[in-house]
């Protein structure tokens, strides 16, 4: 509540979303196609926001405020501490989701009662039901990024972790590229290192299904629970990692 960002994150980002109904006027026919990919890229590019810099900052400020005495004298392990935090933060995350998935909803549902000819004829409903799916592998995702952060805040210092953070989800991106890095380069023991990296750090790409909603294709329900439990067994691993390293930390 006292983090005035997470306000103006959620407001620009329904700003945008909804200021994506005006980019795709000025499109030919692909209207609903573009309000789609900017809506699920704002409700992706600001909750990684609200997911790397509110998560950096978890542990890190009861650390420096010094509060963090008053917290850990109460009948509290230090890894229920950590884990609390990530709930609430995790719980704040689902919440924004929600709110910016409702805007971008409410701003196709105009476009269906407005009834464009773009619209009409497209083979897609304008209110997608499918795009949750999208939506869903956003939001294991963003869980994934602030297990991240939140275990990185452990032992560094915000700047630190806001980097590290932000480049482990750039990688992630390519983490395809990596595991085809030997195709590439000449040398064996680069094209080993570049496949063990990727089996190592999170696959975040393999997350990205906003293009296969947004075009109309089928993303099996059978991949969605894949990525799911992926991603809650990886986080699983950062949490039960960042409260073992929390507990041997000394505050003296």
């Amino acid at each position: 509540m006292r983090d005035k960002v997470l306000y103006n994150l959620v407001v620009f980002a329904v700003l945008l979303i909804s200021a994506s109904y005006l980019i795709g006027q000025l499109t030919a026919g692909q209207d609903l196609k573009i309000i789609k990919d900017l809506g699920l890229a704002s409700i992706s590019i600001f909750g990684l926001l609200i997911a790397i810099f509110i998560g950096i900052g978890l542990v890190w400020k009861e650390v420096e405020k010094r509060s963090i005495y008053s917290l850990l004298s109460k009948p509290m392990r230090r890894g229920e501490l950590v884990l609390g935090k990530y709930a609430g933060l995790v719980l704040t995350l689902a919440i924004n989701v929600a709110v910016m998935t409702l805007a971008l909803y409410a701003v196709l549902a105009y476009m269906a009662w407005a009834a464009s000819p773009s619209t009409a004829a497209s083979p897609v409903s304008a209110t997608d039901p499918a795009m949750l799916k999208a939506i869903l592998l956003i939001m294991i995702e963003l869980m994934l990024v602030t297990a991240i952060a939140l275990f990185f805040s452990t032992f560094s210092s915000p700047f630190l972790s806001a980097m590290l953070t932000a480049g482990l989800w750039v990688i992630g991106h390519f983490n395809g590229d990596l595991r085809n890095f030997g195709a590439v380069v000449q040398s064996p023991v680069a094209a080993w290192v570049g496949r063990a990296l990727s089996y190592v750090l999170p696959n975040f790409s393999a997350f990205d299904v906003k293009a296969q909603v947004v075009h109309g294709q089928d993303v099996s329900p059978g991949y969605i629970g894949l990525m799911t439990l992926y991603g809650l067994v990886y986080l699983t691993f950062l949490l039960v990692a960042a409260a073992t390293i929390f507990s041997r930390r000394d505050f003296k």
